[in-house]
């Protein structure tokens, strides 16, 4: 029997495809957010609730953890040998400390941080002051020693000792502090200097060579310094003042030798200018000789004067000049000795226009004269009138 098709169902039926292309008021629908999307003010007031409740919690954590940190173990005895079993019930006891009954007592120099022993500051810095003081007073002493001859080599350590307790070095500490500063103050100074013990049993010390050149003055340092060094200083000090002499000598003599040719070219020019003005017709009076020693006192300077060699050289050049005669002349009752220029006529070319220059000088300053005088007649007279 064939079977007879079933009517399906409305639920069943196939809903229709939806257009691609919707409305721009389905896509508003799709992206704005739900009704339920923020909580209620039910459930916002219960989310507060549990944060308060977290929040109380973590604090009583945190406290009770102070607390407990606040109570630490207590500390093993010093003397007690400890097993991992029982450090859970007490502190292992520190380095430089001691332990008893639970509580810790750091040693002298040094203070309690936690459940450590720490050096103290204040301890470590009057040690350092105090093995300041030994190093200043004993190398100061050999400084001066070596310097002056005053001071002491070696200075009793017994001495430095009593001279910090007169002056009060170290009063803010108590005895037991002190004794105990004192100790480590005494093994640094051992390091630091050295030590001997003498005959009377008294611990003395001295200040090392490396220190001891820092706490001599500037000028104690610069007079070891030249006497190390003297037969250095003197031989250079020596070489500079014979290169200074033989500078001069060398000096002296090129000044020597340029003067003497100077004064040797102003002697001829001399007499070959009064050569040619004795045989000019206007000057017909001049003599052509010149007495030497008037020429000479007319030359030289007065400080050149006193110098005989200077003009000794001049008259050796004279001497072997051909061009000038010397021979000796009795002038007004005496016997001089005079020079006179053989060479007529015989002036040089720049001497000739030298003097031509000269003379054209004087010839603007007189006619420049001349013409002032005439313009300061002309206007008297036209005042006059």
């Amino acid at each position: 029997m064939d079977s007879i098709p079933r009517k399906r169902p409305k639920s069943e039926t196939k809903t229709p495809k939806r257009n691609p292309k919707s409305s721009p008021s389905s896509i508003r629908s799709l992206l704005e957010p739900s009704e339920n999307f923020f909580p209620s003010k039910e459930e916002f007031l219960r989310l507060l609730t549990v944060l308060l409740v977290a929040c109380a919690v973590a604090f009583t954590c945190n406290f009770i953890s102070k607390y407990l940190s606040s109570n630490p173990k207590p500390f093993c005895d010093s003397n007690f040998d400890s097993i991992d079993s029982d450090l859970d019930l007490c502190e292992p006891c520190p380095i430089n400390g001691e332990c008893y009954q639970g509580k810790l007592l750091c040693n002298h120099g040094f203070r309690k941080q936690g459940t450590l022993c720490v050096e103290d500051g204040e301890i470590n810095e009057s040690t350092k002051k105090l093995v300041g003081h030994f190093e200043r007073k004993v190398c100061e002493a050999y400084a001066h020693n070596e310097c002056y001859a005053t001071g002491e080599i070696w200075v009793s350590e017994n001495d430095v000792w009593k001279e910090l307790r007169v002056n009060g070095f170290l009063n803010n500490l108590d005895e037991q502090a002190y004794n105990f500063v004192k100790g480590k103050a005494v093994e640094a100074v051992t390091e630091l200097l050295e030590k001997r013990t003498n005959s009377n049993g008294i611990i003395e010390l001295k200040c090392p060579e490396s220190l001891v050149e820092s706490y001599k003055p500037l000028t104690c340092r610069i007079h070891q310094w030249l006497l190390q060094h003297i037969l250095i200083i003197s031989s250079s000090c020596a070489m500079l003042v014979g290169c200074a002499i033989l500078y001069r000598k060398i000096r002296r003599k090129r000044y020597f030798s340029s003067r003497v040719e100077e004064l040797y070219e102003q002697v001829c020019d001399f007499l070959e200018e009064n050569a040619v003005a004795s045989n000019s017709a206007d000057t017909s009076n001049c003599e052509p000789w010149v007495i030497a020693s008037q020429l000479r006192d007319h030359l030289l300077l007065p400080r050149e004067r006193r110098d005989p060699l200077l003009w000794s050289k001049v008259e050796e050049l004279i001497q072997e000049d051909s061009r000038i005669d010397r021979y000796p002349k009795i002038v007004k009752g005496e016997q001089k000795v005079v020079w006179e220029w053989q060479v007529e006529g015989s002036l040089s070319l720049s001497k000739l226009k030298k003097r031509r220059e000269t003379q054209k000088k004087v010839r603007k300053i007189i006619d420049s004269n001349t013409s002032l005088q005439e313009n300061y007649n002309r206007k008297i007279a036209e005042t006059s009138y």
